[in-house]
Formats: structure tokens, C-alpha cells, sequence
């Protein structure tokens, strides 16, 4: 049999070619709206079979590049800030699988397009329930002890000929004075994972009640609310309706989910109920709170202060918003779960339910999309 030179070496140098080509061709594409880090865009890269598509800039992803690149796409891993909404699903085609956002909720999703599709949803709830309640008590010490008024006036060089008063800069204490006051209630709308991380915190504090209201529908779990009272040495845990909530809270914490059924629940008849010493936090959703109540509840002393972390229309709150012009009411620009280690972990919990999704297998966090439908829609 005559041998030819060489065509061993160009016969494997040309399958190798081929197998690159078809390996290329047969990719999946993922769709990146940012950059989630090295560490995290690492796993991503070492998937040979993806095509790993990623907008190039450190800053909201723009609506055109969204739609330009989403056809196609098998999977796209996005922020809290890109609205998934018919127009992205329909232009991204069938081979789109999953969709994993980076943030604990969910409404710039649309969901029922999601399950039309039959189209899998990973997000990072958990991950985050530390960091925000750590916020949501700094927010509850700034906003009744005026630290925001405090800071402004260092700031401005206006210390120096600021003259002291015994009632300069008070406001109500967080925790109880036994010669003058035996109880603080903190009050939560929503009582899940993070607002119970939130009352571990405050318990240290002396608060002795707690309070909350949540969705009708849900079960009361008496057990549940017993072990807390015993674990963190309180009074007394207990459901309460909005009347009682906003009455009795001293410090009223928010951390009820967003949309439709609860838009403005704090509005200005919530507010008149108040105390006037009394504290709101909101660190869920700014469409919870209606501004505009809040403002005049806050300028003709319904309450006593009140902080956020999320207002309804972010990001465009600028100097002239109603709560901004408030001295009593600090607002900060949706930092929650800002911290490295927060953010690290969300990342990293949006990559692999993304991997996950694509693989067809279980992801960490997966919303259960048909089950959140049931419970949105009206029963007749």
C-alpha cells in the first residue's frame, strides 16, 4: 500500500478543524446585560458550547442593544434595570429557555409571557436578606435620630455656630427607657426572611413587640410566631390588620412585594394613622409608598421621619423629588444589598441558574412562575 507523505498529519489537522467548526456552529448563545465580574464570567467563558454575548459598558444596558442581540438567544442573564417584556421575547425567538435576573425581584419580567413559552425564571432570593436588613435598621437609627439633618449641617460648616440645646437634634430612641418608656413595637408589612432577619436585629436593640401584616390569603403560622417571641425574647409576635399596624408601630418597617395589589398600601390615609413620633422604612419597593402622602405627612407632622432605599420612578429622583426636599426623611439610592459580599453572591446565583437552566437541570433559585400566576390571579 503506497503511503502518501504527510496525510496523517492533514488528515487529523482537518478533523480537528472540523470538530472547532461544528462546535462553533452548534453553541448556544447567552445573552449578558452586564458584566458580572471576572470571577463569575469565568464559569461562563469555560462553557465551550456557549456563545457568551456581553454589553461592553459599565452601565445600564441600552434598550436597542437588548433587542439587536437577544435573537436567537437560548438563555440571557439580566439586571433589575432591562424591562423582559413581550417585545424582548418575541424578538429573542423559541430557543430562549431561561431568563435569570440578578435581583431578588421579579416585576420587569413579564411573567405570563415567561409561562406562555414555557420559559424558566432563576432570580437570587436569600442571598440578600442580610444585607438589606443590616440597611433597614441603619435607615430606622438615621431616620429618627435626624442623622441626615446632623450630617448636612457639618457639611455646610455651620457646626461652629450652631448653639446647643437639651432638645437639639433629639428624636425617639429605638430602644425602650425603663423610667420613661417600657415598650417599642416595630411593625413589618411583609413578614418573610428579611423582615425576620430585621426583628433579630432589633430584638438586640430592646424592641419588645412585634407586629406585621401580609397577604390575607397567606396562613397564619401561630407556631412560627411563638418560637420567635421565645427565640428573641419578646413580648409578643403578632398578625395584625393595617389599621392596627400603622397605629401601633413605633418603627414601621416595609418589606412587602411590588405590583399591582400593593401599590400605594402607604398612602395618605395609612399615614394619618400614624404616630407622630413614629418611623417608616421602606427597603422593598417604592411603589408601596405614595410620595406625595408621604411628603405632607412628613412636612405637617403626621409622623415623625421616615427613610428609603427604593422610590417609586428610580432612578430619575432628582434634587426637586418631594421626599428629597424633606429635612426628616433620608433617601438613598437603592444600596440594600450593597455590599461585596451581597453582590458577589447574587452574581454568582444568576450565573448558575442560567448554567442550570441551559443544562435543563434544577437551579438554585428558580421562581415556580406558574404558582406566582395562581396566586396574582382574581378568584371568582
Amino acid at each position: 500500500m503506497t503511503r502518501i507523505p504527510g496525510l496523517t498529519t492533514f488528515l487529523a489537522s482537518s478533523v480537528r478543524r472540523l470538530t472547532r467548526a461544528t462546535s462553533v456552529c452548534s453553541q448556544r448563545k447567552l445573552l449578558v446585560t452586564r458584566d458580572l465580574g471576572p470571577d463569575t464570567m469565568s464559569l461562563l467563558y469555560a462553557r465551550e458550547d456557549l456563545e457568551v454575548v456581553t454589553w461592553p459598558e459599565d452601565r445600564d444596558c441600552e434598550r436597542s442593544w437588548l433587542l439587536d442581540n437577544v435573537p436567537g438567544a437560548a438563555g440571557a442573564i439580566v439586571m433589575v434595570t432591562e424591562k423582559i417584556d413581550e417585545e424582548v421575547l418575541e424578538r429573542a425567538g423559541p430557543n430562549l429557555k431561561v431568563i435569570s435576573t440578578t435581583s431578588v425581584g421579579f416585576e420587569h419580567v413579564d411573567l405570563q409571557g415567561l409561562y406562555r413559552r414555557k420559559i424558566r425564571l432563576g432570580y437570587t432570593p436569600d442571598v440578600l436578606n442580610n444585607a438589606v436588613a443590616d440597611v433597614a435598621v441603619m435607615l430606622a437609627l438615621m431616620a429618627g435620630r435626624l442623622a441626615d439633618q446632623g450630617v448636612t449641617l457639618v457639611k455646610e460648616g455651620k457646626w461652629p455656630a450652631h448653639n446647643f440645646g437639651p432638645f437639639h437634634f433629639v428624636g425617639p430612641q429605638l430602644s425602650p427607657v425603663p423610667s420613661i418608656s417600657t415598650t417599642r413595637t416595630v411593625g413589618f408589612l411583609g413578614f418573610g426572611r428579611i423582615a425576620q432577619a430585621t426583628l433579630a436585629r432589633l430584638a438586640a436593640f430592646g424592641v419588645t413587640h412585634c407586629i406585621y401584616s401580609t397577604n390575607p390569603s397567606s396562613p397564619h403560622d401561630r407556631e412560627r410566631d411563638a418560637a420567635l417571641a421565645e427565640q428573641l425574647k419578646l413580648r409578643a409576635v403578632a398578625r395584625v390588620d393595617l389599621d392596627t399596624l400603622a397605629r401601633d408601630s413605633d418603627v414601621l418597617i416595609l418589606l412587602a412585594p411590588g405590583g399591582a395589589a400593593t401599590r400605594h398600601v402607604i398612602d395618605e390615609a395609612f399615614l394619618r394613622k400614624m404616630g407622630s413620633r413614629a418611623v417608616l422604612v421602606n427597603v422593598a419597593r417604592g411603589t408601596l409608598v405614595d410620595s406625595d402622602a408621604l411628603a405632607k405627612a412628613l412636612r405637617e407632622g403626621w409622623i415623625w421621619g421616615a427613610a428609603v432605599d427604593v422610590v417609586e420612578g428610580e432612578p430619575q429622583v432628582g434634587a426637586d423629588h418631594p421626599l428629597v426636599r424633606e429635612p426628616r426623611c433620608v433617601v438613598v439610592p437603592h444600596i440594600g444589598s450593597a455590599t461585596f459580599e451581597t453582590r458577589l453572591g447574587m452574581v454568582r446565583t444568576a450565573a448558575t441558574n442560567a448554567l442550570a437552566g441551559l443544562d435543563e437541570v434544577d437551579m438554585p433559585a428558580e421562581l415556580d412562575v406558574a404558582a406566582r400566576l395562581a396566586r396574582l390571579t382574581p378568584r371568582v
